[in-house]
């Protein structure tokens, strides 16, 4: 199975992630877990672009471009290959991510971007998309427990951002049948039980 995690920053995603890829192994399941943008040696220096702080000027085409560069080479060198290996590909996000940060947030053309993701995925599509959906309050509570100095760039995005964000991942989890929306209030061992009712994890 393909299975990408998706939300706002600071919703609890990654802290999911990493418990779905221990349940799998704890299940004998062989697991590839990537994160976005990174994965790959080429990946991950255009992470580091796209998330340095000082990169102030970066204009938004470049920023979409940048992402959907990453993805394409963690699609081709990574996912693809596993998927055919009979492998859990787990991520830390994915196209959905470009539709809901780059069309929504951004302003980007929305058919323009989805089209993007479409030439840049191919067949890698998801089987299943969580999408943690945390309110925008408790986003900035959480934020707010961050040092500044620690935020990457995308990070000290304006809290205007973080809703027209979020009304992406909306639309997104309205449009795809693979999207699951969870209570990003839950605990983080009820999102994690919600998580596993989804996936066989006994042969």
């Amino acid at each position: 199975m393909f299975i990408t995690f998706e939300g706002l920053d600071f919703c609890g995603k990654s802290t999911q992630v990493q418990l779905l890829e221990k349940n799998l192994k704890e299940n004998n399941k062989e697991v590839i877990l990537i994160r976005e943008p990174g994965g790959t040696n080429i990946s991950e220096k255009i992470r580091n672009i796209l998330l340095d702080k000082k990169n102030k000027e970066m204009l938004i085409e470049t920023e979409l471009i940048l992402f959907a560069a990453s993805r394409a080479q963690l699609v081709g060198e990574v996912i693809i290959p596993a998927l055919e290996k009979n492998q859990f590909v787990i991520s830390d996000r994915f196209h959905d991510s470009s539709i809901a940060y780059q069309a929504f947030g951004r302003g980007i053309n929305l058919n323009f971007v989805e089209e993007l993701q479409k030439f840049v995925i191919g067949k890698a599509i998801p089987d299943l998309t969580f999408f943690i959906d945390t309110p925008i309050d408790e986003i900035i509570k959480r934020k707010a427990s961050v040092k500044k100095i620690d935020l990457d760039r995308i990070e000290r995005s304006a809290i205007d951002f973080y809703e027209k964000v979020r009304e992406g991942y909306i639309y997104l989890s309205k449009k795809e049948k693979r999207f699951v929306v969870i209570d990003g209030l839950l605990s983080i061992d009820e999102i994690n039980k919600i998580i596993l009712s989804y996936i066989k994890l006994k042969d």
